[in-house]
């Protein structure tokens, strides 16, 4: 315990560091691309860590973060998650993996789905609302596949579909975008004290428009031509894990990332994780050079539980933003029950 102490220490030093010491080239991007939903972190593991997560070794949650670690999986499963946004706003996710049978390689599919609550549609003419609701939703749909290239190298490709729908209340129609992207990851594993190395590219693909024509008031306006195409929230990520301590079952795990967004300053990110048997861990974290995020992020597992014929892992993970409130994620693994979730 001496050990987990002495990293958490070092830790919260990182929490009071100034962001000015730090390079801050690209804030001037910020909120420049479409689908900012695809930077959610569905994966509740890693949402504890404070997004750390490229160079976590694979699990259910792997396609949401790092393709390539579902080489490793030697079991199918089954994970479901939910993050819960400020406004009455859910972002749920689905991933399914399937691992190959005699071969280092794995399938996987992958739903992340956005609904924001309904609100009423107001006009000039009708500022207490015409009595119809608004709605919007984005979703994407990925098909992922990794493979064990050899005893060190995994790498992983996920392509996605991606779309949005904004619903015009009165009017007969909706505003809606369409495009896909491209997720490629991989991952190094070292001997030396379970030492990963990982890089990351997410949403990588092309841009994006809203198409449609509906207007709730036509009095004093013109029709919409044409509205303006966006980039899709590109990510190019760098990490690292490793195990600087264990005794028993007890362990403690570092991870460290660098993320540089296309639409965002560079930020950085730590995370701690300290498992105190097979059974139960908890989590630690913080971001480092992203505004709105001064407060750490923590989470903890519980895996034992059983639903039928499967095995049951509960995770929970909690942050506070500066603006925006807390977001809560939520997540279920199931998988066979012989398999270890």
């Amino acid at each position: 315990m001496r050990t987990f102490w002495t990293y958490t220490a070092v830790l919260a030093l990182t929490l009071g560091m100034n962001a000015q010491l730090l390079p801050s080239y690209g804030g001037e991007r910020a909120g420049q691309s479409a689908f900012p939903f695809l930077k959610n972190d569905l994966n509740v593991r890693s949402a504890g860590l404070a997004g750390a997560s490229v160079a976590l070794a694979g699990d259910a949650y792997s396609m949401g973060t790092n393709p390539a670690g579902m080489a490793s999986l030697k079991n199918s499963s089954l994970a479901l998650s939910q993050l819960s946004l400020a406004g009455g706003s859910q972002n749920m996710g689905l991933m399914v993996t399937l691992p190959r049978k005699g071969r280092d390689a794995a399938w996987g599919i992958a739903i992340n789905h956005l609904q924001t609550p309904g609100f009423s549609e107001r006009t000039e003419f009708q500022p207490g609302g015409t009595g119809y609701q608004l709605y919007s939703s984005q979703s994407a749909i990925g098909l992922s596949y990794a493979q064990r290239l050899s005893e060190q190298f995994q790498l992983g490709v996920t392509l996605k579909g991606i779309g949005e729908v904004y619903t015009t209340g009165s009017q007969t129609g909706a505003y809606s975008a369409y495009t896909a992207a491209a997720d490629v990851g991989f991952l190094y594993t070292t001997d030396v004290k379970d030492l990963r190395f990982a890089v990351v590219l997410r949403n990588f693909g092309g841009s994006s428009a809203l198409s449609g024509q509906f207007l709730p008031v036509s009095y004093n306006r013109t029709p919409v031509e044409g509205l303006e195409s966006n980039t899709l929230p590109t990510e190019f990520a760098m990490g690292l894990s490793l195990v600087p301590w264990a005794s028993g079952e007890r362990q403690l795990l570092l991870a460290a990332q660098l993320v540089h967004p296309n639409d965002n300053a560079e930020n950085y990110r730590i995370g701690l994780e300290y498992q105190f048997n097979r059974k139960l861990k908890a989590r630690l974290g913080s971001r480092l050079n992203q505004r709105g995020q001064a407060w750490p992020m923590g989470g903890m597992s519980y895996e034992g539980g059983k639903v039928g014929p499967f095995a049951l892992r509960i995770d929970v993970a909690a942050q506070r933003s500066d603006a925006m409130g807390w977001r809560n994620t939520i997540g279920l693994v199931f998988t066979p029950q012989f398999a270890k979730p």
